[in-house]
């Protein structure tokens, strides 16, 4: 099995000049400071980001061995004149330390060879103009994943517009009941209420879709799946029965929450899970991704930030996660992290709580999570555990205090994990915390998205 989990070297540079310019950086602004350039903003932007980057182009360098038709691939930057998601692709990294060797892409339990063939499924991508609808493009070639045709759907006001995949050009398409003929997997990530008009159309069509939204998570009759963590739970799907599906892919904090604490649950059985979350603004869509990088030049130059789709101050700021806050005073985001894991776990009776933070990182989730056991589990144990679960790194350097960090995982497949260590406010080893972060646009939705479709072929 691959995409195991992995340690990283002890080997560091040192950080305190950087971290102390980035503290600098990373206060309100002062009469001083207002006369700083844009240059200055451009470097704080990049020290968020890690991404700063305008072309998504990905190049494969292993050619398909089993294709008639074959393409050597370049993801190039799609023609969408309104639509740049500057912050989506890999490539130049400002970092201020050596990454961990996180996959991308990951090479996890599920990888297949790409190939432009007749018998291979054909696909569909709705929303494909978005953050994630992007990323499913990116995530489609760079695992190499085989079609035999890609119907790029958007809303009527993309539609007509092209796009350039993989040294093919597309036009896309306006989304409509018709489009999913002849479809046989329909990738959606176009927000709750096209899925739930649209979805149930897919289905009836013959396409099995794996949805990205919440529209179906809490339906019975719909299985919601985390590849590394519940696969039984779509066992009775299959590609080429002629027989339409839905499968739900779950909340993003919940994917990644999930890929760390379900091998120690395995081990030791979770009966109390506390998850604090600390939430980028990808989870917002990319928008909320430009808003965040105009917003910090705006602070920096002295201006009044624009604040579109936050209703407050992002840059240099954190707030309470925007989802509508219920009646039992917790918020929707953190619902979804409760009643999604007693789904994916199929335990009811397990006890989670969650408080969700919106924090100005472009693209990557951090969540610190306390777990107590039935069984007891110590800390290396533990440790041991994670380094061999798929789709999980350990980073966990006390000596040079390297732990996970946004920057680490963004464009990365891999989950990395850190600060494991016994919860002492619990007698004997029934506790530990660590802590989580992952990539929200990749792992936290694409990529499980495009690892649940490799199940069905």
């Amino acid at each position: 099995m691959q995409g195991r989990g992995r340690s990283f070297s002890n080997s560091l540079l040192s950080t305190s000049n950087n971290s102390a310019a980035v503290s600098r950086l990373s206060t309100q602004p002062s009469a001083a400071s207002l006369s700083l350039s844009l240059s200055l903003s451009l470097v704080y932007t990049e020290i968020l980001t890690g991404l700063v980057f305008s072309n998504l182009n990905f190049t494969s360098l292993s050619k398909p061995s089993l294709c008639t038709s074959e393409f050597l691939l370049t993801m190039k930057a799609p023609t969408i004149a309104h639509s740049r998601h500057q912050f989506l692709s890999g490539g130049a990294t400002f970092s201020l330390r050596p990454k961990p060797n996180l996959h991308r892409p990951t090479s996890a339990t599920f990888t297949v060879r790409m190939s432009l063939r007749e018998d291979a499924p054909s696909l569909a991508v709705v929303g494909v103009t978005g953050a994630v609808g992007q990323e499913f493009l990116s995530v489609l070639s760079d695992r190499s994943f085989p079609y035999r045709s890609i119907r790029m759907l958007a809303s009527k006001r993309s539609a007509g517009k092209h796009l350039t995949f993989e040294d093919k050009d597309y036009v896309i398409e306006e989304l409509t009941p018709e489009s999913f003929k002849g479809i046989d997997i329909a990738l959606f990530s176009a927000g709750g209420s096209i899925s739930k008009q649209f979805g149930p159309i897919a289905a009836d069509c013959g396409s099995i879709v794996v949805d990205n939204s919440s529209a179906f998570r809490m339906d019975e009759n719909v299985p919601l799946v985390i590849p590394e963590v519940n696969p039984h739970a779509m066992a009775h799907i299959k590609l080429g029965s002629g027989k339409g599906a839905l499968i739900a892919n779950p909340n993003c904090s919940t994917i990644i929450c999930l890929m760390a604490a379900t091998p120690l649950h395995r081990h030791a059985k979770v009966l109390r899970m506390v998850v604090s979350t600390y939430q980028a603004a990808s989870g917002a869509g990319a928008a909320a991704m430009e808003e965040l990088e105009q917003q910090t030049r705006e602070v920096l130059e002295g201006k009044e930030p624009t604040c579109n789709i936050f209703k407050q101050q992002y840059a240099f700021n954190l707030f309470s996660h925007n989802a509508p806050v219920l009646s039992n005073g917790y918020n929707e985001e953190e619902m979804k992290l409760v009643k999604e894991t007693r789904k994916i776990w199929n335990d009811m009776n397990v006890k989670v709580t969650a408080t969700c933070i919106r924090v100005p990182v472009m693209r990557a989730h951090a969540e610190s999570v306390n777990l107590q056991f039935e069984k007891p589990l110590d800390e290396d144990a533990a440790r041991e555990i994670l380094k061999n679960a798929a789709g999980v790194v350990v980073i966990d350097d006390r000596a040079s205090n390297h732990f996970p960090t946004p920057l680490e995982v963004s464009n990365k497949d891999d989950v990395a994990v850190g600060r494991i260590r016994r919860d002492v406010s619990q007698d004997g080893n029934f506790g530990l915390d660590v802590f989580v972060c992952g990539d929200q646009i990749r792992k936290g939705a694409a990529l499980n998205a495009i690892q649940i479709a490799e199940m069905l072929l």
